[in-house]
């Protein structure tokens, strides 16, 4: 193979022995990285916003494994988002444990409440699955307030600072605990990425896809719907817990009644729309809408404006970008191409060799 090759008359230098793959992939994690290490020298307020970003994309990215790649819309992620959360906090107050090692914990309980969220995904779909999963989000908060002895009921749970403390072997202090929070946060999203591209671009998730398009032909091939739906609900479960986890780590408070509602369920499905149903940035551009839309919309004008700003975009988008802000970044050079082809079959002056 030649250490170069000539494309439109530009001379492309290649690496020998490293495919473009490796090459694409290695550009793209250094990239990653140069941005996080920007990110992370911005001003206090700046890194814990972006650290509520990488959250929240967590969160939207165990939503899109449901919604996206399967096809089922889901309102009760607002609960799993809690079971991890609550998970944390609890552990940490009670157990003593250290707030890592909570993690894996609320993972596994993640994994078994998305699996019973998702075992009506078996039998319903569609309107009627938005509205089973309906059920668990707007029973959560009450769940919480009943055991008042373990949750906090109404007055929610409050995890002591001390008890926050980055670990030794991080090199962090417990003063530079929201930039502990920045890293395990960017970490977390990078494993959930890497888990959902794995898992995406396996025969299992080409099972999902299939059962997502075309049902009837998938299970004539010998998918089982009803077990590849309660799965995915079940690793969206895990994704969605463990970002509930870090939320609880990052807050340090938890109230039923604004921690986890149906409103964060609505939040986290807004988000994916804006961002890209099935996409695999979408999660992280839903990320930073979520968390920047209010933010700003709240310095420019008093009360709870945020909400109309949201309506808003959320209607250019579909109106303007229906595939969301991913899936039109995606098609853009493809689109690009098209039209410069055209322009150049068209130009008179190409033609005529002028």
């Amino acid at each position: 193979m030649p250490a170069s090759s000539m494309t439109d008359g530009a001379p492309r230098t290649r690496i020998p022995g490293v495919p473009s793959g490796q090459r694409r992939h290695v550009a793209v994690m250094v990239l990653v990285i140069a941005l996080l290490l920007l990110g992370s020298q911005a001003p206090v307020y700046r890194v814990s916003q972006l650290t509520a970003v990488f959250i929240f994309a967590l969160a939207i990215m165990g939503l899109n494994l449901v919604a996206g790649y399967g096809g089922m819309l889901s309102l009760g992620h607002s609960a799993i988002l809690g079971v991890g959360g609550y998970t944390t906090a609890i552990l940490i107050n009670d157990a003593r444990l250290t707030p890592l090692s909570t993690i894996p914990v609320a993972v596994v309980l993640g994994v078994l409440a998305g699996a019973l969220i998702g075992l009506p995904a078996s039998r319903v779909k569609g309107i009627y699955l938005a509205l089973v999963t309906l059920a668990f989000a707007v029973s959560f908060p009450e769940f919480l307030k009943r055991f008042d002895g373990l949750t906090g009921g109404a007055g929610g749970l409050i995890v002591r600072s001390r008890d926050l403390v980055p670990p030794p072997w991080s090199g962090f202090t417990r003063a530079e605990r929201g930039e502990w929070m920045y890293w395990l946060a960017a970490a977390a999203l990078l494993l959930g990425f890497a888990l959902v591209r794995s898992l995406t671009s396996s025969r299992r998730g080409l099972a999902i896809r299939a059962l997502r398009d075309h049902e009837v032909a998938a299970v004539a091939c010998g998918v089982s719907a009803a077990r590849d739906r309660v799965t995915l609900f079940a690793i969206s479960g895990g994704i969605t817990a463990g970002a509930g986890a870090l939320y609880a780590m990052y807050l340090g408070a938890l109230s039923p009644e604004s921690s986890f509602t149906v409103f964060t369920s609505i939040q986290l499905i807004t988000g994916l729309i804006i961002g890209g149903v099935a996409t695999s940035l979408g999660p992280v551009i839903g990320g930073f809408a979520v968390v920047f839309i209010p933010a700003v919309t709240t310095e420019l004008t008093n009360g709870q404006a945020y909400g109309l700003v949201f309506g808003v975009i959320l209607a250019a988008v579909v109106f303007l970008m229906p595939s969301g802000i991913a899936g039109w970044l995606n098609g853009l050079p493809k689109a690009l191409s098209v039209h410069r082809h055209r322009g150049t079959k068209h130009d008179p002056e190409r033609h005529d060799g002028g």
